[in-house]
């Protein structure tokens, strides 16, 4: 079975942290009969919410567009690649259907086409992944760039002490009421509002 070139969205886990407290100053260096006990920190009851940050960056406005063109990248090297597929496939028929009745140089030469096809095939798919791979880091950074000090201000406005990724091999329910993400995308479109698309430039008047 051929494979085809994928577009896998895998948001790799940026690094959030919401730290609401401030960490107690390292202790300076004593003797050890001279190192007293710490004296517990009281900390109030933890306020946690949960973000799907790949819906996220797939839903706003930036993602919307930015995701779509990667996309339209895929389907057109698919396309191309689905060509070459059949230019392999074509050479191979001709071999077995032609193949007895050729001399030994004309198969040699027909098999030569199909092994320099079969590496410009898989060369073709190794380089393309390899593009879509890098266009789909670039946007994704994009936008992570951009969404972090908006998740930032969120939890510090709704004053929480953490916001974690929802992974659906680790939690087994989790509240609507504490999931933002609708909230982000909000959030995110009202400061990075979409850009209208221009319309196309009215062609010239004709003189008579």
């Amino acid at each position: 079975m051929h494979q085809r070139i994928l577009l896998g969205l895998l948001v790799t886990s940026l690094l959030i942290p919401v730290a609401l407290w401030a960490q107690a100053p390292a202790a300076s260096q004593a003797q050890p009969s001279q190192i007293q006990p710490a004296a517990p920190a009281i900390i109030g009851p933890a306020r946690i919410a949960w973000l799907n940050l790949e819906q996220a960056m797939l839903s706003c406005e930036d993602g919307k567009q930015a995701f779509g063109e990667v996309q339209k990248f895929v389907d057109k090297k698919n396309s191309e690649l689905e060509q070459l597929r059949k230019e392999v496939e074509t050479l191979r028929n001709q071999l077995n259907v032609q193949g007895p009745k050729l001399t030994d140089e004309a198969r040699a030469d027909l098999e030569d086409q199909i092994e320099g096809k079969d590496t410009l095939l898989q060369r073709f798919q190794q380089d393309t992944q390899k593009e879509i791979d890098s266009r789909r880091v670039r946007a994704t950074n994009a936008i992570g760039r951009k969404m972090l000090p908006i998740i930032e201000k969120m939890a510090r406005e709704k004053g929480l002490s953490a916001i974690l990724y929802i992974n659906p091999s680790r939690d087994a329910y989790i509240e609507p009421g504490l999931v933002i993400t609708d909230e982000v995308i909000r959030a995110y479109n009202a400061a990075y509002p979409a850009t209208a698309a221009k319309p196309p430039a009215a062609a010239p008047a004709k003189t008579p």
